[in-house]
């Protein structure tokens, strides 16, 4: 007995598991892995342990968070830190000066250290690529021979993941304080347990601060409704994320995406439709698990998605879609600019820039830029028409006929549809691939075929829709009937749902999509 219980702690048992909670770049820790699952229920012990201790819980919450993110980007874990310290520093200043050119000073301070870190890392590599592309071609139209052997390799900086997220939620809190729209932390601890909460770090959603900070210093209402509230949507994100997501993706999506010219029209379409759901699934599925942890801490999260693809306008489908970075923009950017008090055309223009800095958010790449363009032309024409015809396009929220709200989801979902081709594609030339098989090289009578190869496919993506069309009382239902079960019955269905995706997933870690952002 003695011999098997020294063996557990022999050199090398400690070693491999050492192995495995240390960082590996091509395994980060989802909360769709086992090893989250296996980490998360030792802490969740600890954590109800000390709810009631406020300093030891938001320390003991922090290092976790850290460890959390240190296994998904390394020693960058400190970047973070960093962050938080700086911003935490430049709040306390804002809070001890009444002068307006110091208070000025402080925030564009904050500024410059959020977004010329997320620059350098994010688009570094995208202006010097442009740069040394630009100069090749002067090269080559005025015979400058050194200026078209410049080197053209990529630089390779590393991209902590989730840097544009935990950077914007800090930039929020600055901006508050400048904006006397909130009193800040007096402690750093305080305010590095908001920047780094680990339910939300890496891929959203974006937390504000007037909205979490309250909830911190509160002793966990760990109540039978929020605990099964939560268990709810953990459910829901992993089969989103691990059975639907990950499924059409590896088997359907990538394939088509990687080479749409080798399949028909039709094929192209449905790799459309299929990756409009991934993303969907993927990323409302990350959103869904986080509140669902979140609120297994006590921690209310606002709602990220509201079923978008429902939408009847594009405006509608941005109240719906990624809903904390589009109120993020909206606050920060869009009515910092003028928003819509100074005129129609310049209303338009904010639009147009509001979106195409949203999409040069998402990566340094002509294809989110043009997905951002697309989607701001989209808005002010939509703006455009409601101010003509306000009759025929209500504003968001009014009551539509059933024959035009559904001429108006189809169209809106294949505006949407068409900006996702570029925000997939690996260039611009792929996405326009993609297009023009559509157009010119449809061949619907091969539809029998592309059912019959790929029916596992073809029925996940039904089944992913129709779950996304049902109307919203379904989901309430259930919703209500998981929350009010017994514990012991919550605890099954979350385990009966973990052990289905582990026999569904991929071999392969498929990361979250917003992972890269």
């Amino acid at each position: 007995m003695i011999d098997r219980l020294l063996s557990i702690f022999s050199p090398e048992r400690l070693s491999a598991l050492c192995e495995l909670l240390r960082y590996h770049p091509e395994s980060p820790m989802l909360f769709s892995t086992g090893l989250f699952f296996f980490l998360f229920i030792g802490f969740y012990i600890g954590y109800r342990a000390l709810r009631r201790a406020t300093t030891a819980r938001l320390i003991y919450v922090v290092l976790f968070s850290l460890y959390f993110y240190y296994k998904s980007s390394g020693v960058w874990f400190l970047l973070l830190v960093f962050t938080a310290t700086s911003d935490f520093l430049i709040a306390r200043a804002l809070a001890r000066t009444e002068r307006p050119a110091a208070r000025k000073a402080w925030v564009a301070l904050s500024l410059l250290v959020n977004l010329g870190m997320l620059g350098y890392f994010k688009y570094t590599d995208f202006l010097y690529q442009t740069g040394v592309g630009l100069l090749h071609t002067l090269g080559a139209w005025f015979g400058i021979a050194p200026l078209a052997a410049l080197p053209y390799e990529p630089l390779q900086i590393f991209l902590p993941v989730g840097i544009s997220f935990f950077t914007f939620q800090s930039l929020s809190y600055t901006i508050d304080v400048y904006r006397r729209q909130l009193q800040p932390l007096n402690r750093w601890i305080d305010y590095l347990f908001y920047v780094s909460f680990f339910p939300g770090l890496v891929a959203g959603p974006i937390v504000r601060a007037r909205d979490f900070i309250p909830q911190m210093f509160r002793t966990p209402l760990l109540t039978h409704e929020s605990l099964g509230e939560g268990i709810y949507l953990i459910i829901c994100g992993l089969l989103k994320k691990s059975v639907i997501s990950d499924y059409i993706s590896v088997n359907f999506v990538d394939r088509i995406f990687d080479a749409p010219t080798l399949y028909t029209g039709l094929e192209n379409l449905f790799g459309v439709y299929g990756y409009t759901l991934q993303i969907y699934c993927d990323f409302s599925g990350y959103s869904d698990m986080a509140i669902g942890i979140a609120l297994l801490l006590g921690i209310r999260f606002n709602t990220n998605f509201d079923s978008p693809y429902q939408s009847a306008t594009i405006t509608e489908f941005w109240r719906r879609w990624h809903i904390s970075l589009s109120t993020w923009l909206k606050d920060y950017l869009y009515i910092s600019l003028g928003g819509n008090r100074k005129g129609r055309l310049r209303t338009y223009v904010n639009l147009m820039i509001t979106m195409l800095l949203g999409g040069l958010w998402h990566g340094a790449s002509g294809r989110f830029i043009l997905w951002g363009g697309l989607h701001g032309i989209s808005l002010a024409v939509h703006k455009f028409f409601m101010g003509r015809f306000p009759k025929v396009f209500r504003p968001v929220g009014s009551q539509m006929s059933p024959l035009r709200r559904t001429l108006g989801v189809l169209l809106t979902f294949h505006v949407v549809c068409l900006g996702w081709i570029f925000f997939r594609a690996d260039s611009l030339a792929t996405g326009f691939d993609v297009i023009k098989q559509i157009a010119t090289s449809f061949h619907p009578e091969v539809f029998t075929q592309f059912v019959a190869g790929y029916k596992e496919v073809f029925l996940l993506i039904l089944t992913g829709y129709a779950i996304h069309f049902m109307p919203r009382r379904v989901d309430t239902t259930v919703r209500e009937w998981v929350t009010a079960s017994p514990a012991l019955l919550q605890a099954l269905y979350l385990t009966v749902a973990i052990i289905i995706v582990m026999q569904l997933k991929s071999a392969d870690i498929v990361p979250f999509i917003y992972f890269q952002f």
